[in-house]
């Protein structure tokens, strides 16, 4: 080898070296959200027929909560308690119909600088069980809220946050928002420690790309941070429906509705209804796999950024 071809050589050696360190760099500052492969099967099984539509009370209901049990222990979620289940008895005051032992299914991760502050993420897993021999398998409603907690709280398990999150799994919100109501009056954590809820409740089923934040009618403040969050969202995030100027108003329509009656500030996130709502064709096959990732993927970047600046949010909630 000459040796006026040296300096080149180590130029040449050098410059792949720093380019095959800065891909690494890049691997490590930009973690994936979501392992797309497990949320899918998460909504497929949760959706299956083998789950009977998931009612409060039966077969299928125990068995999507064993499954939403073992996520949260191989994730090392922490408990709220003595176990992940809290077993609670209600009658529905619609129907009069008891309901024993449905189960909110708890659990939390440390936070790394407030220990005594909770960002609470929620979803229900039950959904209206069989009728007239048609299974109503609730794919959107909802499997895919439920997927996207275990997503978020995968995510979390991997990148610590700042302050604690407790995820919860409701039972019964299809029975009068009952899982939720129960958590309110029996807290699992002190109430006062909770600075805001962020609720999902079918997030899947839309094609026309767009997702929607509601909420910030009643709590404005934390539009901002939202806002900031969604800027480079590949799907478009929308505020209302939290008002009476709305065709609907969706204040009180899931599990975040007690959170905001004991003050507590909410976004839930949602799609608009859609021919599959509360119908047996609320399949998996009936859902949007592409809008649904993002849709996931954007929510936990909402919740992330609620985590990085809960001071202030903190703040703004007690002016």
């Amino acid at each position: 080898m000459n040796n006026s071809t040296l300096p080149i050589l180590f130029i040449l050696l050098s410059t792949f070296a720093l380019s095959c360190k800065s891909d690494q760099i890049s691997d490590v500052q930009e973690p994936d959200f979501v392992v797309e492969t497990e949320l899918l099967e998460d909504v497929r099984y949760l959706s299956s027929d083998e789950l009977n539509g998931r009612r409060t009370g039966e077969e299928g209901n125990r068995m999507a909560g064993e499954y939403i049990e073992e996520r949260f222990q191989s994730l090392g979620l922490q408990m709220a308690g003595e176990s992940y289940r809290h077993l609670f008895d209600f009658t529905n005051s619609q129907t009069g119909e008891e309901f024993v032992e449905a189960v909110n299914l708890i659990g939390f991760i440390e936070g790394s600088a407030n220990p005594n502050r909770f960002i609470v993420v929620t979803a229900h897993y039950d959904h209206l069980g069989v009728s007239n021999g048609d299974i109503y398998n609730g794919a959107d409603d909802n499997a895919s809220g439920t997927g996207g907690l275990l997503a978020a709280a995968r995510y979390f398990s991997e990148n610590r946050p700042e302050n604690n999150i407790l995820f919860i799994a409701f039972d019964a919100e299809e029975q009068g928002l009952s899982g939720a109501r129960y958590f309110i009056e029996n807290p699992a954590i002190p109430l006062n420690q909770i600075v805001l809820n962020v609720n999902m409740d079918m997030i899947s089923n839309n094609f026309d790309n767009e997702l929607y934040a509601v909420g910030t009618a009643h709590y404005p403040f934390l539009s901002p941070f939202i806002m900031e969050s969604v800027s480079d969202a590949s799907i478009t995030v929308s505020f209302g429906y939290d008002t009476d100027d709305w065709s609907q108003n969706w204040t009180m329509s899931s599990d975040h509705g007690p959170f905001h009656q004991q003050g507590i500030p909410f976004i839930y996130f949602g799609v608009e209804d859609h021919p599959q709502y509360h119908q047996p064709s609320d399949t998996f096959e009936n859902i949007n796999p592409d809008f649904y990732l993002e849709a996931v993927e954007t929510i936990i970047g909402v919740i992330e950024k609620f985590d990085n600046n809960l001071d202030e949010i903190a703040e703004l909630a007690n002016e």
